[in-house]
């Protein structure tokens, strides 16, 4: 299949389609729109950015009654960053229909504006497990209309502990649903979740999308102190504007992320023990690259879609080869050229002996001494972020913050970066060069013609 008028769609989402940019389905599609459209269950394995969100999205929204004022589908969610990424991809995808109303549903805020928002109604929810169960609990969300049922990153929300309260949600929607099941890897708690809760379902599987030599992997044997000297040496060597390094606990994030700082790396650490808000900020300084390295766990790292990564570091190698694939396939995606390097402890060796079983090939090491003999070359971020105190319920655009910027603060469109709304703040990256100055204009001028308390984030 090389086109998505071989799928019946109808002719307002091939449209919406083509203004999207939707040129030809990506392989998990090709295999999972089929059967999903033909109201089939699908249990398919497919990596992020593989344009699995599309895979789910089409056929949920083309079986979708706008007049029929009822949530119709439920997308869960392991992380509220996940789950934002899946709801603004289903808005534009619903631009096909009419008046779709699509709500997030997740942890880490408070539930009362959810409780008013969900009291006018809605057709698609999007949202973390323990949020839904909330609302289920307390009255506040019916599933009795659901038709389809999509888990997105299954095997993380099992890993995250997730698996009593999704079979819970489960139960309270119609057997007759059709349910949709995408994991990037295939443990036997999947095939039971399967079993139990899916019927005879299309079983699709989507190598990572890599071309041949797009990904450049080194291992180095280090002693156990010599971790951070080897990281900072690594970013270095590499230069990379934007790099991720993977630690096992949340711990081990906080403590490599403060030694990368006293360096004089813009390094933030990502897990699941930061507030929402920090989770926030430290997501959007990463995607606009005004932090240049990124230190996470797993699943705290699972849901991001940086498109343009260079170097993936992991800080020990991973709890198995399932993983290690994971982590590395974020680098090296959409034909650029990407580096994978794992450091290894002696006590390390045996996981690297199951890897190399696996793939059935030795892996490469590099020369350790020729590394630690990096100089330091800090890599210095090419944007800074100001937080505007101001977002979506009050009214707030990006196009409010782009005139402000370019109009009376007399900043350059092109030095102007990405834009985030939230609900009650703003994030805007601004190339570095003119980052103060544009702070003190929006500090002393107006935001939609009024004053707006603006900080560096």
């Amino acid at each position: 299949m090389s086109s998505f008028k071989e799928l019946g769609l109808s002719s307002s989402m091939l449209t919406n389609l083509d203004r999207l940019g939707f040129a030809q389905p990506t392989g998990v599609q090709v295999k999972a729109l089929p059967p999903a459209l033909a109201g089939k269950d699908v249990i398919a394995m497919a990596q992020t950015g593989s344009g699995k969100t599309a895979a789910f999205g089409i056929p949920l929204i083309e079986r979708l009654q706008p007049k029929r004022f009822a949530v119709q589908a439920l997308v869960l969610c392991p992380t509220r960053e996940l789950a934002d990424q899946v709801a603004k991809a289903l808005r534009e995808l619903a631009r096909a229909k009419e008046n779709v109303k699509v709500l997030t549903l997740c942890g880490g805020v408070s539930i009362g504006p959810q409780i008013g928002s969900l009291s006018h109604g809605a057709h698609i929810i999007v949202g973390t497990p323990g949020r839904i169960d909330d609302h289920i609990r307390k009255g506040t969300l019916a599933l009795d209309n659901v038709n389809t049922l999509v888990l997105d990153e299954a095997d993380r929300m099992l890993d995250m502990g997730f698996e009593e309260v999704v079979a819970s949600i489960l139960a309270q929607t119609p057997s007759s649903r059709q349910t949709l099941l995408f994991s990037a890897t295939w443990p036997a708690p999947i095939r039971t979740l399967s079993e139990r809760f899916q019927v005879n379902p299309e079983d699709v599987r989507v190598e990572a999308q890599h071309a041949e030599g797009s990904i450049s992997e080194l291992f180095y044997e280090i002693a156990p102190n010599q971790q951070v000297e080897a990281i900072a040496a690594l970013l270095s060597r590499y230069q990379p504007a934007s790099s991720l390094i993977f630690c096992t606990t949340k711990r081990d994030c906080d403590d490599l992320t403060g030694q990368l700082q006293e360096l004089g790396f813009a390094a933030l650490s990502l897990h699941g023990d930061l507030d929402q808000k920090d989770r926030d900020g430290t997501l959007v300084k990463f995607a606009n690259q005004s932090c240049t390295v990124l230190v996470a766990t797993d699943v705290a790292a699972r849901g991001l879609d940086i498109k343009a990564l260079p170097l993936v570091i992991n800080a020990e190698p991973a709890r198995d080869p399932e993983v290690h694939t994971h982590r590395i396939g974020r680098t090296g995606r959409a034909g650029e050229q990407g580096h994978a390097v794992t450091l290894c402890t002696p006590r390390h060796g045996h996981k690297v002996s199951r890897l190399e079983s696996i793939r059935g090939s030795a892996v490469e090491w590099g020369d350790t001494g020729d590394l630690m003999a990096e100089p330091l070359r800090l890599v210095r971020p090419a944007m800074k972020t100001l937080c505007l105190a101001s977002g979506r319920k009050e009214k707030v655009r990006p196009g409010d913050v782009l005139g402000a910027l370019t109009g009376d603060a007399g900043i350059p469109g092109t030095a102007v970066g990405k834009i985030d709304l939230f609900d009650f703040q703003c994030f805007v990256a601004v190339q570095a060069a003119w980052a103060d100055r544009a702070l003190a204009r929006l500090e002393s001028g107006k935001v939609k013609g009024r004053k707006i308390r603006v900080r560096f984030a």
